[in-house]
């Protein structure tokens, strides 16, 4: 199979996309590096976090946050413990798990999607049953799992949405994580942990359907806790930056003079998350979403969409006021309450907003 054209991929992996700024961090990275990984700790965090080396590479930021936490999440890696992103939904859980790999290991693509129908041999090994019937259990019908491929090359396994995965399934970690081994009885043998080898972990206890770690599994992790933009300008920047880079890949018109909408769509989400408005005079109720920054990037990648295929190309209160409606709307009965009041307390009260309350009108019915 061929190697697709990179600009003709639609959600290149960290890796294809920032390949430039890993082999900047490469040449210059003069810092020890744990076995088996392609950068230093040190290295790692300033790909994640953004800097400018010593040759004047640029690295652009892909993470907003606390640095320490930063560090608390590569520290565990170089270490025997495996790392738990945890946070609400929209956290970036799945984007800081996929650039640490990448940065890691050189390769994302090591992935177990977690869902209710995941299976035990997703996390340890299946068979091709054509060779099963025809040679019996041999080690050419086994079929590694990511985690047993990572185990067997020394990288790192992600497991995204950990606590979707059924309960006995998830145990299934329990002895790879505290032996470094996966016992395969079929064969009469085993695999060892090569060095370098460890486990990213993604999970979140707000959505329904979620399924608890037993304690035994808690303690096989260091569990850090990504938490949400702690100010509106951080939170702006944030969305402001990926709305441009998928607006670049999806091939999107630019937008000009955007920045009134995405900051008007991010304090609308600050303000229902908190259950205040911005000064704190004003108490409100909030839906049942959790109108994180991936939302509000949907929103406005969304009305970015709308203005540039069916408006002049200046995006507009009309372009992103059904974003923000289905956004908010989970529960069609309960949040249409908590919207109109919001609408009507704050919205219509607010300097400069008439356009937006205007519009939000129209799409609420």
């Amino acid at each position: 199979m061929t190697e697709p054209d990179q600009s003709a991929l639609l959600r290149p992996h960290a890796e294809q996309a920032f390949a430039e700024e890993l082999s900047a961090l490469d040449r210059t990275d003069d810092r020890p590096r744990p076995p088996s990984w392609r950068l230093s700790p040190w290295a790692v965090v300033t790909y994640l976090l953004g800097g400018t080396l010593n040759d004047g590479t640029v690295i652009t930021p892909k993470y907003v946050g606390p640095r320490r936490l930063v560090e608390v999440a590569v520290a565990t890696l170089a270490t025997d413990r495996a790392l738990l992103l945890l946070g609400v939904p929209g956290t970036a859980k799945t984007w800081v798990s996929e650039h640490l790999s990448a940065a890691i290991s050189g390769s994302s693509t090591l992935l177990v999607q977690g869902t209710a129908g995941t299976a035990e041999e997703s996390i340890r090994y299946g068979w091709n049953y054509a060779r099963l019937l025809a040679e019996g259990p041999t080690a050419g019908a086994l079929v590694p799992s990511p985690v047993l491929t990572a185990m067997e090359t020394g990288t790192i396994a992600r497991v995204e949405e950990l606590t979707r995965i059924p309960a006995d399934v998830q145990d299934a970690l329990i002895t790879i994580l505290s032996e470094k081994t996966l016992p395969i009885p079929e064969l009469a043998t085993e695999v060892q942990a090569v060095k370098g080898f460890n486990v990213i972990a993604t999970a979140n206890d707000r959505d329904r359907g979620v399924n608890e770690l037993s304690s035994a599994l808690r303690r096989r992790f260091n569990t850090v806790v990504l938490p949400l933009p702690a100010s509106e300008e951080e939170e702006v920047g944030i969305v402001t930056r990926r709305v441009e880079q998928l607006g670049h890949s999806l091939e999107l018109p630019p937008v000009p003079a955007a920045a009134e909408e995405i900051r008007r769509v991010v304090r609308v989400f600050r303000e229902l998350r908190s259950g205040a408005t911005e000064d704190g005079r004003t108490k409100l109720k909030s839906p049942s979403g959790t109108l994180s920054t991936a939302e509000a990037i949907s929103v406005i990648t969304s009305g970015a969409a709308l203005a540039a295929h069916f408006g002049d190309g200046t995006l507009r209160a009309a372009d992103v006021a059904a974003g923000i409606l289905g956004s908010v709307l989970k529960d069609p009965v309960a949040d249409a309450v908590v919207w109109n009041e919001y609408l009507e307390a704050v919205v219509r009260e607010r300097e400069g907003w008439a356009d937006f309350y205007r519009a939000c009108r129209e799409v609420s019915g």
